[in-house]
């Protein structure tokens, strides 16, 4: 189904909510994009395509500097104002009101993850979280990601030069509430290096700055199962379309633990 797009006002100017209603709802979930990218980012629309038919909503939300059709993205301040503006007024709406879960693609995370004392979410996905920039992990943002209270879920490609899945558990040491799940041989862009006779050990494609350069991981893909209770997506031949199957599986099943639901 094509998604209901709903304009709303921001300090930053119109943003846009592009919205997967599930008939049968019994949770919502909002994401942001990241800074290269947008809503039409495929792990973000495989998720709205999947997750309504399972009872959750999702929106998407657009910051306004896509929806002008700027190039550059916002700076941080102006990412967080506008996101907490758009989801003031979205969960005043009778259609959005139930259990909420935050979340989004790399910079979405972030934003998601920032903002969390105000929007009080009862948990929050953060997909491709960027811990650093590629090639500085001394410029950490573990901070953000530390800093909300509510269960957060961390879907990570092994290959994210933004930070592995090893840097993300690295970084949170001990602290509770965070799951972090691999995803094997995926990059930034949750792409999948194609194996040619024997399985290689470098990507083939690599990483990008750009949030939905996304290669292999295809949206046309409704998959469900049970959450992985390891935290690890283990195959020696992970593919793009176990890619899709685990990021729809244990996001789904996330949400049903958080929020006492049942997304079978």
């Amino acid at each position: 189904m094509t998604p209901s797009v709903i304009t709303v006002a921001t300090p930053q100017g119109p943003g846009r909510f592009f919205v997967d209603l599930s008939e049968r709802a019994s949770s919502i979930l909002v994401l942001g994009h990241g800074a290269g990218g947008g809503v039409g980012a495929a792990d973000l629309e495989l998720l709205a395509r999947s997750l309504p038919v399972l009872g959750t909503t999702v929106v998407r939300f657009e910051q306004p500097w896509r929806t002008a059709g700027r190039a550059a993205g916002a700076p941080p301040p102006r990412l967080d104002e506008a996101w907490l503006a758009a989801l003031s007024w979205l969960v005043e709406q009778e259609w959005a009101e139930h259990p909420l879960v935050v979340g989004g693609r790399s910079a979405g995370a972030r934003v998601a993850c920032r903002t969390a004392s105000e929007t009080n979410p009862a948990a929050i996905v953060c997909l491709a979280f960027p811990l650093h920039l590629p090639g500085r992990p001394e410029k950490s943002r573990a901070a953000e990601l530390l800093a909300p209270t509510a269960p957060r879920l961390v879907l990570q490609g092994t290959k994210d030069s933004f930070g592995t899945p090893e840097e993300i558990r690295a970084a949170i040491g001990a602290r509770p509430g965070i799951t972090v799940v691999e995803l094997p041989g995926a990059d930034h862009g949750y792409r999948i290096a194609r194996r040619r006779g024997k399985e290689e050990g470098a990507d083939s494609a690599s990483s990008s700055a750009s949030d939905d350069a996304v290669g292999g991981l295809e949206a046309r893909s409704a998959a469900s199962g049970a959450s992985n209770p390891t935290g690890i997506a283990k195959s020696s031949t992970f593919t793009p379309a176990d890619l899709r199957t685990t990021v729809v599986s244990e996001v789904s099943g996330f949400i049903g633990a958080v929020a006492g639901i049942s997304t079978s």
